[in-house]
């Protein structure tokens, strides 16, 4: 247990970053799962706007430091050439 303040502060900051990134990082992967779900389903428009809406996630998530800018690109990357190849 910290007794001093400064790494007690550190400790709650610690604390809300993990929650926030934890969220970021679920909400990541329900939209790229639903992305290919709907994908699955043969509605391009629909999938178009999933995909869309994943990959913008997936922007964000490099932008608030939880993903690497390489590890985005390739993230999308990956998830369009999926979303792509299910709809045939």
């Amino acid at each position: 247990m910290a007794n001093i303040d400064s790494q007690k502060k550190r400790n709650r900051q610690n604390e809300t970053a993990r929650q926030r990134n934890r969220a970021m990082s679920s909400e990541l992967k329900t939209r790229s799962r639903t992305a290919i779900e709907v994908a699955e389903t043969g509605d391009a428009a629909a999938a178009e706007e999933a995909l869309r809406a994943a990959q913008k996630r997936i922007d964000m998530a490099a932008t608030k430091g939880l993903l690497h800018k390489s590890t985005a690109a390739r993230r999308k990357s990956r998830l369009a050439k999926q979303v792509a190849k299910t709809l045939g």
